[in-house]
Parts: structure tokens; C-alpha cells; sequence
């Protein structure tokens, strides 16, 4: 089975792999490390031109990781991926300083806050344009699920491939999908476009940041392929006891990096508006929405990969950040260097898991490093694509 046929079927094989990107603006570059050391893993077991995409069946990302999924399957004219893995972080590095250019002062930011976005987007959107051109939902390498928000009717619009192949009103531009995925309230504008099919029939999408919906989107990638067997969904066939087994997931989930930042109920008892908005230069009320929905889906995906004592099946890598390194949007050339600097030193951190207990993201004995862990990981991956690759 080659790439062009990877988001076919799955039922070759052993196991259902997904790989999932959370959202978090330019901590983006964070995940990019990890992505970078698993391609060279896997391009040593397997040669130097297999890609992520070749490994994974569903790619599901949210915001900036909505951005990573689409680079990572997009196809070039040669139909592989438009990004490699380690190009991901050039591209944080050499954009998210136009994406984000800095601000002129704390007054002048709470009054952008309270009369509109804080930034313009035309940078972010001009750039995904250009990168992402024409491509559609349809035409990605493999299968990709990509989280945003639709405001005019209050639900999640989830944008993926098994949709798009079956209702072509949500086979919408990559870069369209993108764009909304990461309309950050009050970073960003909300992102409207229309879509249309052969018939002139159209549908209307009123977008904003997918972290509104699930900042973390494993559950909605493993959802979506469980959803498959439901649902008659053209190309793609998983045997419903592979979906229904948590043993037949292959998960790798990635964070942005998780928040340290503290506060007391007596100081946030007098906040207001401004107060929850922006406070010291941090967005209280937008940082505790996006953490505590990226927590729950760890929480969630833990608790039924232990119970199905299946739990090295299930690879959560999230690192805790504090000071400049844990905002969304600063973009000097100092705290983009620190956010590569810290992506590339969690590699060497000890693997982690949710205690399910405590809900607290606890060291793991016995393990190694996620390094050790991306390496088992790597194998299990190749193992898997030689075993679909082999004759029947």
C-alpha cells in the first residue's frame, strides 16, 4: 500500500494509527521537535524519503496544529507531503514574527482587545494561501481531521477527509479550513467563506479557533474513525472490532505545552472584564478554556487506554511552561529559539501519564524518555506499514 492509497483501508494491518496536534499559536514550534525526531527515526528504519504521513492513518490537529496536520498532508506536484517534518520549525521561525508582530504597549493592547483582534490576520492568511493554494480536504495524503468552531450556529464544525469525500459542501481549501481553525478570539479575526458543489447548492461556515471546541483533538480523531464503521463512508473500511478496541489504536498525542501560571480566587474575585481578558500580559480566561479542554481529552483517552490495559498504546508528550515560553503569541527571535530549545530538551524528559486518579500528568518509572518512548513508537509504526506493504 503506498501513500496515495493510506487513507483507503486500514484493514490490512494491526492497528488504527493516529497522530494528534494540539493548538497553542506559536508553541506550535514545540510538537514540530518531536514530529522532526520521529521522521528521522522512521527514515532510518525505512529510507530517507518516507514521511509522517506514510505512518498514520487519521492526522488530526487543532489551530497551529490544525497548520501542522495540513503541512504534514497536503501534497506537493510530486503528491507527497508539501512539508517535511523538519521544515516545520523554519517555518514557525522565519513567519510567526510577521503573523504576530510585536505590540506597542500594555494600554494600547487592552484597548485592541476591547475594540477588535489583536492582530490583522493578513499575514497568516496570505501565507496559508500561498503555502496551501488550491488543495482541498479531499486531497490530502491520508486522513485529517481538523477542528474549528462555527459561531452562527454554535457547534464545532469538525473538517475531515471522510466527510469531505461524501458531502463535497465540506470539502473545502485547506488553507480556508486552516485559517478559521487558528481565528484565536481576540488574537485573530473570525474567518467566514462559502462553500459549493456541483449542483450550486452552497453552505455558509462563520469560523473561529477549533480550541473553542477541543484545543487537544484526540478523542475527535479516534471518534471519527470509529464513526466509520456507523456510517457508510466511502474509502474507508475498519473492522468494527478493531474500532471498538482501544488495543488496535496506535495513538501518538501531542502538546503545545501546559500552562504553570497561578492565580488566587481572592485577586480574581475583583477582576472584570479586562481583568479576565488581560492581566499582567496573560489571558486568564482564554488560557483556563484551552487547558482544561486539552486536560479533559488526556483524562478522557487515559482512562479508557488503562482500562483496556492498553495504555503504552496511548503516547501523550506535553511539557509544563511558565513565563514568556507559555504565551500564544510572542514572537521575538529569543522566545521562538527558547520554545525549539525546549521541543528538542522533552525529548530527553521521562515519559508521562495522566494519573487517573489525580488528574495530574505524573512521570512514568520504567520507561525511559519520550525519546526511548518515540523510538518504540517509530518501530511499532514501521512494523506496521511493512506488515499492510507485504503481499497477502
Amino acid at each position: 500500500m503506498d501513500i496515495t492509497s493510506r487513507n483507503q483501508s486500514v484493514t490490512d494491518g494491526q492497528f488504527i494509527t493516529v497522530l494528534s496536534i494540539d493548538g497553542g499559536g506559536v508553541r506550535g514550534i514545540i510538537p514540530a521537535a518531536i514530529l522532526e525526531f520521529l521522521e528521522e527515526t522512521l527514515q532510518k528504519l525505512d529510507g530517507p524519503d518516507v514521511s509522517i504521513a506514510d505512518y498514520f492513518d487519521v492526522i488530526a490537529g487543532t489551530s497551529t496544529g490544525g497548520l501542522v496536520t495540513a503541512m504534514l498532508a497536503a501534497p506537493n506536484e510530486n503528491n507527497r507531503p508539501l512539508f517535511a517534518a523538519k521544515d516545520i520549525t523554519k517555518f514557525y521561525l522565519d513567519n510567526c514574527p510577521h503573523i504576530f508582530p510585536p505590540t506597542t504597549g500594555f494600554l494600547q493592547s487592552v484597548f485592541k482587545y476591547l475594540n477588535g483582534p489583536k492582530y490583522s490576520g493578513d499575514y497568516l492568511h496570505k501565507i496559508l494561501k500561498k503555502y496551501l493554494g488550491d488543495k482541498r480536504l479531499h486531497q490530502t495524503l491520508t486522513n485529517v481531521v481538523i477542528t474549528t468552531y462555527d459561531i452562527q450556529i454554535q457547534q464545532p464544525a469538525i473538517f475531515s477527509t471522510f466527510t469531505a469525500k461524501k458531502d463535497k459542501l465540506t470539502d473545502a481549501f485547506l488553507a480556508d479550513v486552516c485559517i478559521g481553525s487558528s481565528a484565536a478570539p481576540t488574537y485573530l479575526p473570525a474567518y467566514y467563506f462559502q462553500t459549493k458543489d456541483s449542483s450550486g447548492n452552497t453552505r455558509d461556515f462563520n469560523l473561529v479557533d477549533g480550541g473553542i471546541a477541543a484545543n487537544n483533538p484526540t478523542l475527535l480523531a479516534i471518534n471519527q474513525v470509529t464513526k466509520q464503521t456507523l456510517v457508510d463512508c466511502p474509502g474507508f473500511a475498519v473492522p468494527t472490532s478493531k474500532a471498538s478496541d482501544t488495543t488496535k489504536f496506535l495513538v501518538l498525542s501531542l502538546g503545545t505545552g501546559q500552562k504553570m501560571e497561578t492565580y488566587n480566587a481572592t485577586d480574581a474575585a475583583k477582576w472584570g472584564l479586562i481583568g479576565w481578558l488581560s492581566n499582567g500580559g496573560k489571558t486568564p480566561i482564554i488560557d483556563m478554556f484551552s487547558q482544561s479542554s486539552a486536560d479533559m481529552v488526556d483524562i478522557h483517552a487515559s482512562v479508557v487506554f488503562q482500562a483496556f490495559k492498553s495504555e503504552k498504546n496511548y503516547l501523550r508528550i506535553q511539557v509544563e511552561l511558565s513565563g514568556d515560553t507559555s504565551s500564544t503569541d510572542l514572537s521575538t527571535k529569543k522566545n521562538l529559539e527558547d520554545l525549539v530549545e525546549l521541543g528538542r530538551k522533552l525529548l530527553d524528559d521521562s515519559v508521562s501519564r495522566v494519573n487517573i486518579e489525580t488528574g495530574l500528568f505524573e512521570k512514568v518509572t520504567g520507561e525511559g524518555s519520550n525519546r526511548d518512548a518515540l523510538t518504540r513508537f517509530a518501530k511499532a509504526l514501521s512494523d506496521e506499514r511493512k506488515l499492510r506493504l507485504s503481499p497477502s
